[in-house]
């Protein structure tokens, strides 16, 4: 079994709805959900929007691999309605949901898919934020 931390975001519809249905959803078909931070609100990151994201993390004890772990995340994406995943270059746009493994144990990996630990934690206080108070509750 692996611990992996992934956030979550959402920027259309019901925000806190829409993250309630990706936990729920991720607790079916991925494993264990172990923590969930508190949700916070953020401005859209890398493109421009009228519409306020709303942001967590949760920490998960899964025996997936990343792989599939990822396909299964990008499953229950297009499930709740994500109808685009933006492409490397490509801009990013307003999402219904969106989640992103963060990390995957102590894994270290890069692929035209996939890159672990994700690249980009430490430039988004929408995720660092979170993450540390999901890590919190964990050794709570």
């Amino acid at each position: 079994m692996a611990r992996v931390f992934l956030g979550l975001g959402s920027n259309l519809g019901d925000g806190r709805a829409n993250l309630d249905r990706a936990l729920e959803l991720i607790s079916v078909r991925v494993g264990t959900l172990l923590a969930v931070s508190d949700y916070i609100g953020s401005e859209p990151w890398g493109f421009a929007s009228e519409h306020r994201f709303t942001n967590a993390v949760c920490a998960v004890e899964t025996g997936l691999g990343p792989m599939v772990l990822l396909d299964i995340t990008q499953e229950i994406e297009r499930q709740m309605g994500r109808t685009h995943k933006h492409a490397p270059g490509e801009s990013y746009t307003d999402r219904i949901i969106d989640i992103d493994i963060l990390s995957y144990d102590d894994v270290s990996m890069h692929n035209e898919r996939l890159t672990l630990p994700h690249p980009l934690i430490d430039q988004r206080d929408f995720v660092k934020i979170p993450l540390q108070d999901c890590i919190n509750k964990l050794s709570t």
